[in-house]
């Protein structure tokens, strides 16, 4: 009998321990948080991440702070959280060319997107705007067509990343044009360039070219979308310039370390997912040209597996590799 009441008794003891063990959703987060953006300030992956990191700030009760490590890429700020500890206080603000095309062109890349991360949930997408100086004479997709191709020597494009040069070569493709490649580490860079009459053309992200285009300081000539976008309802689609071929769709998303506990990754899903629904989220993105998205994980993590394997093809066949 002894035995009995000594073997309930630990029976007890262990259920109250459980029962009074948070689970680590409940004690999530502990300390300040750090949000990593790989490129610098004033890009359309910067914007975007410090609109949502501002409203996790306020969700979590910890500070969410922004770190900007450009370079490489991406490689560098995607090689510093896939290496941070798993406890979800370490967020990538992972662009769909960090994280798709990165693998498709590097033969030697440090990470392996689906490895080394756990998909969190894709923010929003967008297509990016064939983007021109007002000086130029090309009004159309056609008149720039036509206007590199008299001058193949003279005519240029930027990019600040793997996925914004291969948009650019895929034009080169489908145009017959030979502009010529010049890398950028931020997009606010790029377009700086773009405005002093530096660069001829970019294929840029409409979040950072939102206030020039406005403004009148750059000229839009497409956008890579299947359809206009109601924030540029003036813009052209790349297939009614021409360019069928040009059907293009970038995403934002966060990661988190593998290995990340299931419970704190889906609380992270379930913040940004209120986060991106907020009206007033929905119209500063809307006026970004993003459209919100909120994918559960298993559906982001899909979603990064197909598109790494459709760059991966796409890459192969233009032969574009970047080592």
């Amino acid at each position: 009998m002894k035995t009995a009441y000594k073997v309930t008794g630990l029976f007890l003891a262990f259920a109250l321990a459980l029962a009074c063990r948070e689970s680590p959703a409940q004690s999530y987060p502990s300390r300040p948080m750090r949000m990593v953006i790989p490129f610098t300030t004033g890009g359309g992956n910067d914007i975007v991440g410090r609109i949502v990191a501002a409203k996790m700030s306020e969700a979590l009760g910890q500070p969410v702070v922004v770190e900007n490590r450009p370079g490489a890429q991406g490689v560098i700020a995607a090689e510093n959280v896939a290496k941070a500890a798993p406890d979800g206080h370490s967020i990538l603000m992972g662009p769909s060319g960090t994280m798709t095309i990165n693998p498709a062109i590097y033969s030697k890349l440090s990470y392996a997107t689906l490895r080394d991360f756990a998909p969190v949930t894709m923010i929003g997408t967008y297509s990016l705007i064939l983007i021109v100086n007002p000086s130029l004479p090309a009004r159309t997709t056609r008149e720039l067509i036509e206007y590199a191709k008299a001058r193949p020597a003279q005519v240029n494009y930027g990019s600040t990343s793997a996925l914004f040069q291969l948009a650019s070569e895929l034009f080169n493709q489908q145009a017959g044009t030979k502009f010529q490649h010049i890398p950028y580490k931020g997009a606010g860079d790029m377009l700086t360039a773009v405005l002093s009459g530096e660069l001829t053309m970019v294929l840029g992200d409409p979040v950072s070219a939102a206030g020039a285009l406005k403004a009148g300081k750059v000229r839009g000539l497409a956008i890579t979308g299947s359809t206009r976008h109601p924030s540029w309802p003036d813009l052209p689609t790349m297939a009614e310039a021409g360019l069928a071929g040009m059907d293009i769709t970038i995403w934002f998303g966060l990661f988190v370390p593998a290995g990340t506990p299931t419970p704190i990754v889906q609380r992270l899903h379930q913040e940004v997912v209120r986060i991106i629904a907020l009206p007033d989220i929905r119209e500063r993105l809307a006026a970004l040209g993003v459209d919100p998205s909120g994918m559960t994980p298993e559906d982001f993590t899909r979603r990064v597996a197909e598109d790494i394997g459709r760059w991966t093809k796409v890459a192969k066949e233009a032969n574009i590799k970047a080592d």
